[in-house]
């Protein structure tokens, strides 16, 4: 089966406009997402799905430079742009990984894609519970979601809405025709009150501290570790995670779908 990594990334976001391009370490943020994710044991490839809005020339500028491979597809329907980008690309398993996300491990991406080649579930990401997803936790930060595109059709043919931006993952966590597993990460315990994405300016400050210390290459155990002996890294955080789920529950796409024939 043909895995591939997609990175769900535009430059229009109004938390943190040109995100993706900002510098860690000397480095736009997405180029080190990339080679990051290419460490990656089970991966054919990483594909950065971006918009086909002017916007996002910048960023298509960039990727091709940096021969990273790139794909266009519509600006709020990422189910539709996922879906048009395994067809060029003739994927069968999708590892999500959103282009904020840049602590992604590489150990749970190939965890997850050899999951979903070797069993019957068509959805996996991690969860601060094996029974529910929680959008809110930080695990996410490390964790992706796999998906079969044979699932993601199944989704594109059944939902009643062309914005699909905020809040795609519950298509396949909530509704019971997707075979779904959440996973939780054993013998670490994330710190309260952390975030590990950039969507705010907090974020962006946060993950320039963490990289300044520990490069460009790590596991979550190195973030854990580091938050544990400098707790007051994350003093800024605290009052965005509880914005953050504000601006999530606003803009929560409609995930409900239409009855099958």
């Amino acid at each position: 089966m043909n895995v591939d990594i997609f990175i769900p990334a535009r430059l229009d976001s109004e938390r943190l406009p040109k995100k993706h391009l900002k510098e860690l370490n000397g480095e736009p943020t997405i180029k080190i997402l990339v080679k990051r994710l290419e460490k990656s044991k089970l991966i054919r490839n990483v594909i950065v799905c971006t918009t086909d809005q002017k916007t996002d020339d910048e960023l298509v500028e960039f990727l091709k430079k940096e021969n990273i491979l790139v794909f266009r597809g519509e600006k709020k329907d990422i189910i539709h742009r996922f879906l048009k980008t395994a067809e060029y690309f003739q994927t069968d398993i999708i590892i999500d990984v959103e282009g904020d996300k840049i602590y992604t491990d590489t150990k749970y991406v190939d965890h997850i894609a050899n999951e979903l080649e070797n069993s019957d579930y068509e959805f996996i990401t991690g969860s601060s519970s094996k029974d529910n997803f929680d959008p809110s936790s930080s695990i996410h930060g490390f964790i992706p979601a796999g998906i079969k595109v044979s699932a993601l059709k199944k989704i594109f043919q059944l939902k009643k809405t062309d914005d699909t931006e905020t809040g795609y993952k519950e298509f396949f966590t909530s509704n019971p025709i997707i075979k779904k597993k959440f996973i939780t990460i054993e013998n670490i315990k994330l710190p309260t009150h952390s975030r590990f994405a950039i969507d705010y300016l907090e974020d962006y400050n946060f993950a320039k501290n963490i990289f300044a210390k520990l490069g460009n290459f790590f596991h979550i155990k190195d973030v854990v570790d580091l938050l544990e002996e400098q707790p007051e890294l994350m003093d800024n955080l605290q009052g965005i995670i509880k914005k953050w789920e504000q601006d999530y529950e606003k803009n929560m796409t409609n995930i409900s779908l239409n009855k099958r024939d």
